[in-house]
């Protein structure tokens, strides 16, 4: 995503360009103190024919981190509206390349069939799924989240699912809007759990 957004006057040539962008994140992540590092690419979504370059340039970065390594995944967010058409399912070589303990996915606002996708995903990849949409200013029920969380289980396997977030970040919403739906995404997590 970052590479995609520079005008390259020094390489001429892309995926030169990429790998060194690759090479100076790596050198930043190194013995970060945090439990996580997670990295973020909105790009890839809506060009899965770019994933096996994307793969190398991340896993640069990936392999430099020394706790849990995440990286989320949307099909972007401008205006309420999706700019990156696309599905999980083109993506799934792609996102088991990755060097990742767990994928952060958006899910809230995708069609019911990216469920599929996401079963073929490595088991060793722990799943974040969301379950809130950050392109609506509807606020979701708690009832509403346990069962999309149920259905998501049903097809991933149980225990796939170790976190539930928004799609993505709330900075187009309302600050009031984006608190009520954080409540209803944890009421939603206890109500599934049976707390």
């Amino acid at each position: 995503m970052l590479a995609r957004t520079l005008l390259d006057r020094h390489y001429g040539d892309f995926r030169e360009m990429l790998l060194a962008i690759a090479d100076v994140l790596a050198a930043q992540v190194v013995d970060l103190p945090c439990a996580c590092v997670q990295v973020d690419e909105a790009n890839i979504p809506g060009n899965p024919e770019d994933g096996p370059l994307a793969a190398e340039a991340m896993n640069r970065v990936l392999d430099a981190i020394t706790v849990e390594r995440a990286v989320h995944f949307c099909f972007g967010n401008y205006g309420g509206q999706s700019i990156q058409s696309g599905s999980w399912k083109a993506l799934v070589a792609f996102l088991n390349s990755l060097h990742v303990n767990h994928l952060v996915l958006e899910l809230a606002h995708r069609p019911e069939d990216d469920l599929d996708a996401l079963a073929q995903i490595d088991a060793s990849i722990s799943l974040g799924v969301g379950m809130v949409d950050v392109k609506v200013n509807q606020v979701e029920t708690a009832e509403a989240i346990a069962r999309r969380l149920e259905r998501v289980e049903k097809k991933v396997g149980e225990g796939r699912v170790r976190w539930i977030h928004p799609d993505c970040g709330f900075w187009m919403l309302k600050r009031s809007v984006a608190d009520r739906k954080i409540e209803a995404l944890a009421r939603g997590r206890d109500l599934y759990l049976g707390r």
